[in-house]
């Protein structure tokens, strides 16, 4: 009794898949890729795999052409070279492309790219198009080459004890109704030395308004530091005076605000500097900012590739 059950429930079964396969065959292409293209890169692909007939629309140039930013030909022109790098054949390729390889416009400050997942717009102002405190002063900071970055030059902390580092970008063109995360870019090198115990001031938010800040930490090690300091003994007597550090060592109370540096795929270390929601038709400068300015110990040895803003992941 139960093998028969068991080989009707089959066969029911099998009757559904072709009644389900002769429901999408008599569907218009036209009208799955128009659909499609009322979702999202990611579902779209998704539903690539329901049938042939979803796999085919799904390559449609009209179907991706939505998923890119309505201004990406002003976008593609800009770029270095005018965009002829871009070699492509649909609009899903070019998609992908922008997806994986960031595009470098403005000159070469600026890289521009597009989230996967979402197609919202990505970008990165190098560190020529940050404003750096003492940037031009060679004694405190040096441009230098780095195979390793996406554009020409990175920017080389030499020595200061005032570190302060601005972005601004135009909020125009980030992807309207998105929530964004700006992180700075950095590498810590052998000489990188000052950041042990003084937390950054990060601070995120639209230019001459109120911004949101909390403090991070460059030194992936620096969490432990602060949670078991070593305090320099004190040492009296005329001998011992020129053992006594010439500052305070501040080492925060407070140890459950900050946050550390988390590698990146390319190489690199990122900060976050915090997020902000980005409405349509909001207009002004997005500033982002990073900034040690109250420990007044000197610091060194970093290396700034940019500022990165991209859309805040989603829960899925």
């Amino acid at each position: 009794m139960r093998s028969r059950l068991s080989k009707m429930e089959n066969e029911d079964s099998v009757e559904r898949c072709f009644a389900d396969d002769d429901f999408f065959g008599s569907l218009p292409e036209g009208f799955v890729a128009k659909a499609l293209s009322l979702t999202s890169p990611r579902d779209a692909c998704r539903l690539s795999l329901v049938s042939s007939l979803f796999r085919s629309a799904a390559e449609w140039d009209a179907v991706w052409e939505t998923f890119l930013p309505f201004d990406y030909q002003k976008i593609v022109s800009e770029a270095e070279d005018g965009g002829c790098s871009l070699s492509f054949s649909s609009k899903k390729q070019l998609y992908l492309r922008l997806c994986d390889h960031p595009l470098i416009i403005d000159g070469g400050n600026k890289s521009f790219s597009l989230d996967k997942k979402t197609g919202k717009k990505c970008y990165m102002l190098a560190a020529r198009d940050l404003s750096i405190v003492w940037g031009d002063t060679p004694r405190y900071w040096r441009w230098i080459s780095s195979p390793e970055s996406r554009f020409s030059e990175v920017a080389e902390l030499i020595s200061v004890c005032w570190f302060e580092v601005h972005g601004r970008i135009s909020t125009s063109m980030l992807s309207p109704n998105t929530t964004y995360v700006a992180f700075i870019v950095f590498k810590s090198t052998s000489e990188t030395y000052g950041f042990e115990y003084q937390p950054a001031e990060v601070s995120i938010g639209i230019s001459g308004l109120e911004t949101q800040t909390q403090t991070v930490l460059l030194e992936p090690e620096s969490e432990e530091r602060r949670r078991y300091p070593v305090v320099p003994r004190r040492r009296m007597g005329m001998f011992h005076r020129r053992h006594l550090p010439n500052h305070p060592v501040v080492v925060p109370v407070n140890t459950h605000s900050s946050k550390g540096p988390k590698q990146r795929e390319d190489g690199w270390l990122e900060i976050e500097l915090g997020e902000y929601y980005i409405k349509k038709g909001e207009k002004g400068e997005l500033e982002m900012s990073m900034t040690e300015v109250k420990g007044g110990n000197w610091k060194g040895g970093l290396l700034i590739q940019g500022i990165e803003i991209r859309p805040k992941p989603c829960k899925s």
